[in-house]
């Protein structure tokens, strides 16, 4: 049976249960459960987690905790007894819990260890106060560490700042406002400071009263580590002050044995002391531990002579020192011991010892001996602060140790009653002795004794230092043959207060003998009474006292014999008569100086005070001890405060009339003596005083007569100092007047009483009296005033023992009210009235209710006359903070309403004003930075907001009913009305109170809202109808709007709990005001229209609030407006635009607020589905119009929220630019707002501009050039363009476009505007900008034609998936790549931009479960662009540079080619089967546009047959042949014929490999014919390209044979019988090719007739070669680790490699990062290395690029490449040809060759990484000059090795021939198409980078090999002609001469071949550099002056040392300037074309 529980009512989860049963609970450890019911063993209830759902669980799994309930039954609230702060750190650790894990997340590591490490501290803490074993002071302190970790860890995870008092939250319900905003700026505070109580105990008012806080320092001596003494050693510590040169604490000694452990076994690990009373002035000081050491042994250590060994002697052996600055800083942050080691110095003269400290301290080094070893005393220190006893509390383990309390010198700073001390110190300083007739000096010991007036020796009255007892004598040690010895030793002689009189010192001294016998012979003595005849005791300060000699065998058994005797010079000036007979004979030339310091509260030194407390002795004196009372010093008068007093009220007794106003002057002066800081603690003292021991029952009369008479006389006094004294010592006056009174009424059983209340009465109006006086001209005056004042509320106390509170009140309030109400008195005055009202509030007087109601209308009226002239506002603001506080408290007990009633009235108004007035100071700031702190501004504004709101707060109905009535017109209350929502809307605007400031900021809005709710009826009352005012309305309104949109009111953002509890205690504060709102709304009737459409905007952000209730409440609103609007002007345009407006700038503002997303969405639904819009608008006439606005509408919403989501996170540029792009679109296509879409389209510009897209920017700002006219219409200023006219702002918008074109290289879509800007220049006659305009069109011109422009790559993204934005989502896009950017760098860019992205890996469209998945999917693959314009491309004389900006610019359609085998893969042939699908792709605006991507409109897809495929591949590479061919025919191309070797080698090698001999098998077949009779045509078609292709290699080949150069005849030998054999495999096919003569021989490469179709990236026109300085070229010529360049049998077709994309690597950088390794080769060896040796790439690089090819379906082909034309050469029946093994190997080295067919060699191409160049000889010295000219990219040059003159020719001449024809390289195609990352682009075509003869690479140049002979480029008679790549596009010009330094530009292809080292054809070749020494052959001129080349023997020149300086390497491609040279060579070059 379940029964409801009684007691057990909530317990804490300790075991997890599972909830396995019917109805189970699942529970976790920890979890807090709420218990409803019970039966047997089972209990059922809810989680604190979940309190929705209920459940069983068994009782043992729960520990129980007492509760308490409260509301039994169904809702009842159960609350844990316990510590409120153990509820608190549980249920702050349990939401903690749930952040901690999130920081991981977010990867802010450094928080997340931080806060783990504080709540582990605060588990452990909470452990502590849960035990219940902690005292209550280890409680509170457990209390403050838990709350500033709480606080700590609050505010650093953005939680709430809880308030606190007393360590526990406090209730807001139960404080005023103004408390609680106290309560958090102090938990602020200390959060901020996180330390522990401060300095000071603060009063609340007026001047604080610093209490200083001692410091202790803690000194334990762990070791002596000094052991070399073997003896027994005293140290002594202590405190010295160096700027001082005394020592400011008394010793602390320490006995070792000669083992250095203690002397005292007990002591073993306490050697410990506490230097106590250290005032933070001490600490500053420059302040030494001193430590002086005192061995006892024999007189010398090391001489065992000196003396017999059992006479001990005390000496001197070394001292050490520590300075307290460099210690002060690690030992005060530390909570444990540090310790320190200390070096002992030892003395070098003893005549110095007593000064050792100081030589050390000065570090004067010759009189002191520093220690062998660094071994010393260890010591470790701590310091610590606070009073005694608390020190005692806290470290209970020091004082355990036995410390050695050492105190110092004198008395603290503080001195504390109840200190009794009584203390001598005394210094023995110095002696003067005689010689005595020896003939060395004496060894003297000191021995003194303190002996009583009977001649007794005091028993232990001498102390040496604290930590060892105390003794009854005191040996000095002893200084070796000195007769003035200097000790310096400090004594201390704790003499009992009753042995003092009388007692005196005697010193001995004896002469310590080093003979035998070694005895101690006496030879004098000194002496000295402690006190004089007159009873004050020996003075502090240095005495010399006489010393009388006396033999060794005097035994002073009578002292009287010498006390008689005087002992120092004013003792015998005082006594001169003594007789000369005596015993003792003083000797005249020996002195003893001491000096003593009395430390003591018993004893004085002082005489006058003396003479006071035995006043009766001298009653004729008292006048004048009374008047010389204040000479005395303080602490000797605090000392004996008691007797004092009573001596002075005994004197008043005695003769009242004479001696009255002298004792009250000497009581005044005692009293504000105990103001002092330092007497502070006295003021008790003087309390119990009063209480218990004061016994002058008459005093009072005569007090009283005294002080009014004083204040009488103020108004006539010109100095008034004595009385500004009296008025300072009020409290205490009175003190002594009231107990007085009661000592005598009580003797007298209350006789004249009513005498006592009139005179009090008459004080008090002589008190307004000095008040009143108008202190204006006098400033005496006013610092009078300022002294009653001040000390004024310190008497009410007093007061009320007497009279009643409400006799008191009116006291008060007399004299308050006696203060002049005017302001301007004078500042000061000012502060110190406001003060003593400030005191008054806080006296116990005004806690009383009666006497409240008498004060609070005089201190009310003083506020009010400061609040409304602004000054004195802290004051103020403190002072209302303190009523409001006590009325707060009084209004839980009582009725406060009256006195509510009266602040109203006299405040509120003025308070809202000064908020105003403050609020709007802040907002400026200008007029704040003159007078105060920003800070102080807010900390005032946050003082009045809360004193108006506590104000609000205690008004009830009643109150505002009054309030309201009593305004006289409609005007004040307009006025009241425009004040109070003005405040409101301040106090959310500006956020007066911190975002964490929770607490504050919920009850505020709750006042507000409550005030609102009192205020609008009043507003609808009197504003209504006709009385209707649009300015309280649109107040009224745009407040609502703020309230309901405050940050902090938005629930849905807070924790379950945190919500729940604010439901709970508030309810849902936004509805309320949406309510008023709406009912507000309602009651304007007609005047609604004015609000429209001024409030749709803010209406609309209330809609946003995601409260479905406050939805609800708004749109009938809407629907209103749209109705009203609709009547009055037949359509609703205003609102539409309004709310578009609305919506775009809430999403723009909207930084930073989470809730956007959810916002938005819910927006849709406002008009969605639940009582929507939409639903309203059906029954309207406006329907459709209505309905159409609403889609719209949330259309833009869905783009808006994705610019929003864009825009606000760390979201790249792409995802910007492409939201903004959408958003723009929007606003131009269907929402037609222009001024929208000018916005966004110059936030686009903005952004591109960012991302350096200048190109797509300028198309940007061309939209908004399109809106303009040239005309002359003014314009508005907007955005950042100032108003202008329509002309001026488009020219200016033209010539900005124009600038953009030229930064993006598009200067073909500048000149346009150009033209057009030249056309209204023109028609406006201004020829200067006409000039202009037309120059700068020219210049775009030469630069189309000669600077290099980087062709970019495109790209197809498609995004799938719903988890893509809006804009994106299942679309496809094309991408125009970022220069030098490969698809595979494009491909990490976009899945960097969408980390979620999953890359879909092959190019297929994607099917529905995709597209509708929940994820995201990209698909990228590289596109070839299909150019618009083919009219240009097809004119044959058009120049490639201008040709290539038309394939790839104003695009729209792009294609790529997917390989596919329809049918059988043909084993023997696959281009049998071997189909392209060809997809071409539209987009809906050409690139480059205004984004550097455009969505695809619609595609289209053919399937392309083989045969189809295989006329386009040879069409192609006849085209490519033919031009290339022409190219060489008409001389364009001179000297290095590589670039025709490679072509014709790749040909002619593959065609016998395979090639096109492969489509002769494929579609000659009779098979084929037969089955394929529709192909006939193609068929002869490509029979005829073939035959065509065979005739062109004939031509090619008889070209070579005439270029050839002598040393590559076997490759050409090998080319002719290649092209027999391809010719003869052809020929039974195509008939007609034997008729071909073979034209020489040749060889092949392996590249030839792949990809060189007319536009593809391979073609000719895109393809540039290295530059001759290029590092590929270098790479080249270093490739092989022991094959010889010289070699005349590496012309093997393995020894060309080729290093197409492949090379290129992942970035350029790969290239230059290869590392040479030192080879064993020379440029001499003359045998070559089998072509596998070639590639030693690690293999790490191989893999690398491995994963290339896994992309490979994704690699289209590239632009218009047929795919087939990939395969032909590559493989036979499926084996890569020999060639291409070769290739391969050299290529790829021992990994195994790709085997996709799909793959072009150039693809499989892998880089390789030459592990061991050649460095030797003259490569190597290639390389500082390569490195010179191109950069410091290079691996760093290797030292060369000298060599021999001759070894340079050896076989130079084989060489240079091969350099200068070997065909380079062919670049496989143009980089920018490769897949893989980019190198720096070359700016050359294939004729030689250095076009035209540039002399620096004459000869071999790159190898630094040749002679000053002949350039290889030749010096022929006419200029070089300008060479062209083979589609003659004129190439980059280079200067002729060097000096003229042309920056080098970056390298665009990689082009290598193994043992070429010249991978460039060079100009014209005339003549080859001859051997070094050799003069060219056919010179018709003299060459240009040549640089000369690096390491030549001597005599040939040498490089300077700058060129070999690496020159950095421009990345962008610069351009010299064309020189008249190579204008020529353009006539020529064009000449030549048309002869073609």
């Amino acid at each position: 049976m379940w029964t409801p529980t009684e007691e057990e009512k909530i317990g804490v989860v300790i075991c997890n249960f599972r909830g396995s049963v019917p109805q189970g609970l699942i529970l976790e450890i920890g979890e807090t459960v709420q218990i409803l019911e019970k039966c047997e063993g089972w209990y059922r209830g809810f989680s604190a987690r979940k309190p929705a759902i209920k459940g069983i669980f068994p009782a043992s799994y729960v520990h129980l905790k007492k509760a308490i309930v409260s509301n039994r039954g169904q809702y009842e609230t159960v609350t844990p007894l316990e510590d409120p702060i153990v509820t608190e750190v549980t249920s702050t650790l349990q939401e903690w819990a749930v952040l901690w894990k999130q920081l991981y997340v977010k990867h802010k590591v450094d928080l997340f260890y931080k806060l783990r490490h504080v709540m582990n501290e605060l588990i452990d803490l909470r452990r502590q106060l849960l035990s219940g074993h902690l005292t209550q002071d280890q409680v509170r302190d457990v209390k403050r560490h838990i709350t500033v970790r709480l606080d700590w860890g609050n505010e650093h995870l953005g939680l709430d700042l809880v308030p606190r008092k007393e360590f526990e939250m406090v209730d807001a319900e139960q404080i005023s406002v103004s408390d609680l905003y106290k309560m958090h700026l102090s938990s602020r505070h200390s959060v901020q400071q996180s330390t522990s109580q401060g300095d000071s105990i603060r009063q609340r008012h007026g001047e604080t009263c610093r209490i200083p806080i001692p410091h202790h320092l803690f000194l334990n001596l762990k070791s002596f580590t000094y052991n070399s003494i073997g003896e027994d050693t005293d140290i002594f510590f202590s405190l010295y002050d160096m700027r001082e040169g005394k020592q400011i604490s008394e010793r602390f000694m320490v006995k070792l044995n000669k083992n250095g452990g203690p002397k005292n076994p007990e002591k073993i690990d306490r050697l410990c002391a506490l230097f106590t009373d250290l005032s933070s002035k001490d600490l500053k000081r420059d302040l030494y531990i001193v430590a002086h050491i005192i061995r006892t042994g024999r007189m010398l250590i090391n001489d065992s002579k000196k003396g017999p060994p059992h006479v001990q002697y005390r000496r001197p052996y070394g001292c050490t020192v520590l300075s307290m600055n460099d210690v002060l800083q690690s030992i005060s942050e530390l909570k444990e011991e540090k310790d320190f080691v200390l070096k002992v110095y030892t003395c070098n003269n003893e005549n110095e010892w007593y000064q050792i400290h100081e030589n050390i301290i000065r570090k004067s080094s010759t009189k002191y001996t520093a220690p062998s070893t660094n071994y010393g005393l260890i010591i470790s220190l701590q310091l610590l602060r606070g009073e005694m006893e608390q020190i005692r509390r806290e470290n209970p383990m020091i004082f355990n140790r036995g410390v050695a309390v050492t105190r110092k010198l004198g008395f603290p700073d503080v001195i504390m009653p109840g200190d009794i001390r009584n203390d001598l110190y005394l210094t023995l300083e110095r002696g003067d002795f005689e010689r005595g007739g020896k003939s060395v000096q004496k060894n003297i010991e000191v021995t003194i004794y303190v002996l009583y007036a009977d001649g007794e020796i005091l028993k232990d009255c001498i102390s040496l230092g604290s930590g060892e007892p105390h003794v009854s004598e005191h040996r000095s040690f002893v200084l070796y043959h000195n007769n003035s010895p200097r000790w310096g030793e400090i004594i201390k002689l704790p003499i009992p207060i009753d042995r003092f009189r009388g007692s005196h010192l005697r010193f001995e001294f004896r002469h310590c003998s080093t003979k035998d016998k070694g005895e101690k012979k006496l030879f004098g003595f000194a002496f000295t009474p402690l006190m004089r005849e007159d009873g004050t005791t020996l003075s502090d300060e240095s005495h010399e006292l006489y010393v009388y000699k006396c033999d060794e065998n005097t035994t002073f058994s009578n002292h009287a014999l010498y006390l008689g005797l005087p002992c120092c010079k004013d003792d015998f000036n005082g006594c001169p008569n003594i007789p000369s007979s005596l015993i003792f004979q003083r000797s005249a030339k020996e002195t003893l100086w001491i000096s003593t310091q009395l430390s003591s509260t018993k004893l004085t030194q002082n005489v006058d005070l003396l003479a006071l407390l035995k006043w009766k002795a001298h009653p004729d004196r008292v006048m004048d001890i009374l008047g010389r009372l204040r000479h005395v010093s303080g602490e000797e008068i605090v000392k004996f405060l008691q007797d004092i007093l009573d001596t002075l009220f005994s004197i008043l007794d005695d003769n009242t009339d004479k001696y009255g106003p002298l004792v009250f002057q000497s009581l005044v002066f005692i009293i504000n003596l105990l103001r002092d800081s330092k007497y502070y603690h006295f003021r008790p003292v003087m309390d119990t005083y009063i209480l218990k021991h004061f016994a002058g029952a008459l005093a009072y009369k005569e007090l009283i007569r005294c002080l009014k008479w004083y204040m009488d006389r103020s108004a006539e006094v010109i100095r008034q100092d004595h009385i500004q004294e009296a008025m300072r010592a009020l409290e205490y006056l009175f003190k002594f007047i009231v107990q007085s009174r009661i000592l005598y009424s009580r003797a007298t059983c209350g006789m004249e009483e009513e005498q006592f209340r009139a005179s009090i009465q008459e004080l008090f109006q002589s008190i307004r009296f000095v008040l009143s006086l108008d202190s204006r001209s006098s400033e005496t005056l006013i610092f009078t005033q300022a002294a009653l004042l001040n000390s004024f509320p310190a008497i009410f106390d007093e007061l009320l023992q007497m009279f009643t509170v409400q006799e008191v009140a009116e006291f008060v309030r007399g004299t308050l009210g006696s203060m002049p109400s005017t302001v301007h008195i004078g500042q000061s005055m000012d502060v110190v009235k406001l003060q003593s009202i400030a005191r008054t509030v806080d006296s116990r007087l005004f806690s009383f209710p009666e006497s409240r109601r008498i004060l609070l209308p005089v201190v009310l009226h003083h506020i009010h006359l400061h609040l409304r002239q602004q000054k004195e506002l802290l004051i103020c603001s403190g002072i209302l903070g303190s009523i409001f506080s006590i009325i707060k408290a009084s209004s839980l007990e009582t009725s406060v309403q009256e006195e509510v009633e009266m602040m109203v009235e006299s405040l509120l108004d003025v308070l809202l004003q000064t908020l105003l007035t403050i609020m709007s100071k802040s907002q400026s700031q200008e007029a704040v930075r003159g007078q105060r702190c920003p800070q102080c501004t807010a900390e005032i504004t946050g003082e009045y907001v809360s004193c108006l709101l506590s104000l609000l707060r205690q008004m009830s109905d009643i109150h505002f009913q009054h309030l309201l009535d009593n305004f006289q017109s409609k005007e004040e209350l307009k006025e009241f009305l425009l004040k109070i929502f003005c405040v409101f809307r301040n106090l959310m605007k500006l956020s007066i109170f911190p975002r964490d400031w929770m607490v504050m900021r919920l009850l505020t809005s709750n006042i507000i809202v409550t005030t609102v709710q009192y205020l609008s009826p009043a507003l609808h009352k009197n504003f209504t109808e006709s009385d209707f005012d649009f300015k309280v309305w649109n107040s009224y309104f745009s407040l609502a709007v703020l309230y309901i949109n405050q940050p902090s009111l938005q629930l849905e953002t807070l924790t379950p709990a945190k919500r729940k509890k604010i439901l709970d205690k508030y309810g849902d504060m936004r509805v309320m005001m949406a309510y008023e709102l709406f009912s507000m709304w309602q009651n304007l009737g007609e005047n609604k229209i004015h609000f429209i459409p001024g409030m749709i905007g803010p209406f609309l952000g209330v809609t946003l609030v995601p409260q479905h209730e406050v939805r609800n409440i708004m749109i009938p609103i809407f629907h209103d407006m749209m109705d009203w609007e609709q009547r009055k002007n037949g359509n609703f345009k205003q609102v539409e635009a309004e709310l578009i407006d609305k919506l775009d700038s809430l999403v723009s503002e909207g930084k930073g607020d989470e809730n956007y997303r959810e916002l938005f969405s819910l927006l849709t639904q406002l008009f969605g589905p639940y009582p929507s819009l939409l639903e309203k608008i059906e029954q309207e006439t406006w329907r459709e119009t209505g309905i159409s606005f609403v889609t719209s509408v949330t259309r833009l919403m869905e783009r808006l929220l994705d610019y929003r989501d864009c825009m606000k996170g760390d979201e790249t540029e792409n995802k910007k630019i492409g939201c903004t792009v959408n958003l723009l679109n929007f606003y131009k296509s269907e929402i037609n707002k222009e001024e929208m879409y000018i916005r966004y389209i110059h936030k686009l510009c903005d952004m591109h501009l960012q991302a350096e897209n200048y190109t797509e920017a300028a198309f940007t700002l061309l939209l908004y050039w399109e809106l303009l006219n040239w005309e002359d219409r003014p314009l508005r200023e907007f955005l950042h363009y100032p108003a202008q006219s329509e002309w001026q702002r488009k020219e200016g918008l033209c010539r900005k476009v124009i600038h953009y074109f030229n930064k993006g290289k598009c200067w073909e879509y500048g000149i346009p505007l150009c033209r057009e800007l030249a056309c209204q220049y023109e028609a406006l006659y201004d020829y200067q900008s006409l000039s202009w305009i037309r120059k700068m069109e020219a210049a775009y011109y030469d630069n189309i034609m000669e600077q290099q422009r980087l062709e970019p790559e495109f790209f197809r993204v498609g995004f799938y998936g719903r988890k893509f934005p809006f804009f994106l989502r299942n679309k496809e896009f094309v991408c125009r790549g970022h220069d030098y950017e490969r698809l595979e760098a494009f491909q990490q860019r976009m899945l960097g931009e969408f980390p979620q992205a999953i890359a879909m890996q092959h190019p297929n469209q994607p099917d529905e479960t995709i597209l509708q998945c929940d994820a995201q999917y990209l698909q990228i693959y590289a596109v070839t662009p299909i150019p618009e314009n083919m009219d240009v491309l097809q004119l044959d004389r058009v120049p490639d540079r201008i040709k290539s900006f038309y394939r790839v610019n104003n695009v729209r359609r792009f294609r790529y080619d997917r390989p596919f085998h329809k049918g059988p893969k043909d084993r023997d042939n696959e281009f049998k089967s071997l189909w392209i699908e060809r997809t071409t792709l539209i987009l809906t605006h050409p690139l480059p546009g205004i984004s550097r991507w455009f969505e695809v409109e619609k595609r289209e897809v053919v399937e392309v047959s083989p045969l189809e495929n295989a006329i386009y591949v040879v069409e192609n590479k006849n085209h490519e042949l033919r031009t290339l061919i022409s190219q060489y025919q008409h001389k364009q191309l001179h000297g290095n014929i590589n670039l025709l070797s490679m072509c014709l080698n790749g040909v002619i090698d593959a065609a016998v490999n395979g090639g096109i001999a492969r489509y002769q098998e494929a579609f000659f077949d009779k098979e084929y014919i037969t089955s394929h009779p529709e192909d006939t045509e193609k068929i002869t078609q490509l029979k005829d390209l073939m035959q065509e292709q065979v005739h062109i290699l004939g031509v090619g080949l008889a070209v070579h044979e005439k270029l050839v150069h002598p040393e590559m005849r076997p490759l050409h030998k090998k080319l002719i019988d290649q092209f027999q054999m391809m010719r003869s495999s052809l020929c039974h096919g195509l008939p007609g090719l034997e008729k071909l003569s073979p034209a020489c021989s040749g060889s092949s490469t392996p590249r030839g007739n792949i990809h060189m179709t007319s536009h593809s990236p391979m073609s000719p026109e895109s393809m540039k070669l290295v530059h001759r300085h290029s590092p590929l070229n270098l790479l080249g010529s270093i490739r092989h680790s022991s094959s010889s360049l010289s070699s005349h049998t590496s012309s093997e077709t393995g020894n060309l490699v080729i290093l197409t994309d492949g090379l290129v690597g992942e970035t350029a950088d790969d290239i230059y990062r290869m590392q040479a390794s030192p080879s064993s080769s020379s440029l001499s060896s003359t045998h070559s290395a089998p072509s596998q040796m070639i590639n030693s790439a690690p293999s790490s690089i191989r893999d690398k690029y491995r994963h290339n090819r896994e992309m490979v379906m994704l690699l289209p082909p590239h632009r218009d490449r047929p795919s087939s034309a990939m395969y032909p050469a590559m493989t036979e029946n499926g084996q890569p040809t020999n060639f291409h093994r070769a290739l391969m190997q050299q290529m790829i080295g021992p990994c195994k060759p790709c085997s996709d067919p799909n793959l072009s060699v150039a693809e499989k191409a892998v880089p390789t990484a030459p592990s061991s160049w050649s460095l030797d000889s003259g490569t190597r010295e290639a390389m500082p000059f390569l490195t010179a000219h191109v950069g410091n990219i290079m691996v760093p040059p290797v030292p060369p090795r000298t060599l021999p003159p001759g070894h340079f020719s050896m076989h130079f001449d084989a060489f240079h021939h091969q350099i200068s024809d070997l065909p380079p390289a062919l670049p496989a195609r143009c980089l920018r198409k490769s897949p893989l990352h980019p190198i720096p682009a070359s700016p050359t075509s294939p004729q030689s980078g250095l076009d035209g003869s540039n002399s620096t690479l004459s000869g071999s140049a790159s190898s630094g090999v040749s002679s000053l002979s002949e350039s290889n480029f030749g010096q022929s008679s006419e200029p070089p002609a300008r060479t062209d790549t083979m589609d003659s596009v004129p190439s980059q010009a280079w200067n002729t001469d060097e000096d003229i330094e042309s920056p080098y530009l970056p390298v665009r292809y990689s082009i290598s071949e193994p043992d070429v080292l010249d991978s460039v054809k060079p100009p014209p070749c005339r003549s080859h550099s001859a051997p070094g020494g050799v003069t060219p052959q056919d010179g018709h001129h003299d060459p240009p002056a040549l640089p000369p080349k690096p390491y030549l023997p001597r005599g040939e020149g040498s490089i300077p040392e700058e060129e070999i300086r690496p020159r950095p390497m421009p990345r962008k491609i610069s351009q010299p300037l064309m020189s008249n040279k190579e204008e020529q060579a353009k006539v020529a070059w064009e000449h030549g074309i048309n002869e073609e």
